[in-house]
């Protein structure tokens, strides 16, 4: 009996300021253990009606939120079992703020989740453009958004970049985008045939919606083309790069057959001798 004493009353001096006995950590760590179970007890009567979405989000926030707590909980456990709490803060003051400016990236990924999920920003199955890089979202986390590109890779973004970057996000309105496609025509060509063929090459491919109709834009008259624009609408906006292809090789048939040519850039150059 007088060992076990004499083991819980051993010391550990950490510094001069700082000591805590076997006691003092026993203590500490009965303490955490409690305070874990009522943290879960309580999150499960604060989510017990809530959709099984939304506890998801929940668990993933409060699991943040008990660090906090914990952190809370431990410094007055030190306090009470006679740590000087302001002299480990004083010990740890340099190491905490190197700490901090090194977690800079992962605190602005933590905040930028947290405003994800609070506001709905994304959600998963959606399709989002950042960076110039598109992809169907396929997990949301509080630091990172796991997403697949068209050519099947797994893109990780963080959440800071949300914060520096414009994120689009192409299905929020829904599932169908309008799509374009550009082209130019020569000079003299019959533009009604042009908008008739245009159509025409649209309302032809299967991946194109009928409702609401393809229409044609005749947007400029440029340099060296007629231009115009084909505008149009799909189901499935990610793979919008097969269907904006075909629709190129059937305008390429269409205008072939029907002798209207897409010119390319020309320029004259006068050369003037010299006397």
């Amino acid at each position: 009996m007088e060992d076990l004493k004499n083991i819980l009353n051993h010391t550990f001096k950490l510094s001069e300021d700082i000591s805590i006995s076997v006691r003092g950590l026993l203590l500490v760590a009965v303490v955490i253990f409690f305070t874990s179970i009522i943290l879960n007890v309580f999150r499960r009567v604060l989510t017990r009606h809530l959709p099984d979405e939304d506890k998801t989000k929940f668990k993933i926030l409060f699991g943040y939120g008990k660090w906090i707590v914990y952190l809370i909980i431990l410094l007055i456990t030190f306090n009470a079992i006679g740590v000087n709490v302001t002299a480990v803060f004083a010990a740890s003051a340099a190491l905490l703020i190197g700490v901090g400016l090194a977690l800079q990236t992962l605190f602005q990924d933590i905040i930028a989740g947290v405003l994800i999920l609070v506001d709905q920003t994304i959600h998963v199955g959606d399709i989002i453009e950042i960076d110039g890089k598109v992809g169907r979202v396929d997990e949301i986390k509080l630091r990172t958004t796991r997403a697949v590109t068209i050519d099947n890779r797994v893109l990780i973004l963080p959440h800071h970049l949300y914060l520096t970057n414009s994120l689009y996000n192409w299905t929020q309105n829904g599932s169908t985008t309008r799509e374009s496609v550009l082209v130019g025509v020569a000079y003299g060509s019959d533009v009604q045939l042009v908008k008739k063929l245009l159509l025409q090459a649209a309302v032809s491919n299967e991946l194109v919606m009928k409702h609401p109709v393809p229409y044609v834009f005749f947007t400029n008259f440029g340099d060296s083309a007629l231009e115009f624009k084909l505008v149009f609408t799909l189901n499935d906006s990610f793979q919008g790069a097969i269907p904006k292809s075909e629709i190129r090789f059937e305008i390429d048939r269409l205008f072939r057959e029907n002798n209207i040519s897409i010119p390319f850039p020309q320029r004259d150059i006068h050369i003037k001798s010299g006397k």
